[in-house]
């Protein structure tokens, strides 16, 4: 989850909303990692979890992400949750729940429904506190900004 922050940190300085993410194999190798940039790159994909996503099918060579985990440090949106299961993502690990857009339990729960072909384990709360804040810290300097202008 370190370098999942440490991806956070660098959408933050980009001006995005700071989510990281980091893709690792079974062996704990990390095969990509991912930030939000839906702002700069103009693209309404371009989520950590599916950065991330994309980088590890270009390293592996293939669109399907078996046997690898996800480490994201808020809970994926139903976007992103529908890429992980089509990605055949073994294992999501996330911080922070979301409890306006989580797709992993909050309001839906994408990963673990069985009426779909692949369902993903999922391991909730790691370095909830400080995945949280990051995030609200950053809306709250937003708001601040907003406010005195």
């Amino acid at each position: 989850m370190d370098l999942a922050l440490e991806q956070a940190r660098k959408a933050e300085k980009a001006g995005e909303v700071p989510v990281g993410a980091v893709i690792v194999d079974a062996n704990g190798n990390v095969i990509a990692r991912g930030f939000n940039q839906p702002i700069s790159t103009h693209d309404p994909t371009a989520h950590a979890e599916i950065v991330a996503m994309r980088a590890a099918a270009r390293t592996i060579e293939n669109y399907r992400l078996t046997g690898l985990t996800l480490y994201c440090t808020m809970e994926p949106c139903v976007m992103c949750a529908g890429a992980i299961v089509h990605a055949r993502i073994q294992r999501l690990v996330y911080g922070a729940a979301d409890a306006r857009a989580g797709a992993t339990g909050s309001i839906y729960n994408v990963v673990s429904d069985s009426r779909l072909n692949h369902q993903v384990v999922v391991v909730a709360g790691i370095r909830e506190f400080e995945c949280r804040e990051i995030v609200q810290t950053f809306f709250e300097r937003k708001r601040n900004c907003r406010g005195g202008l």
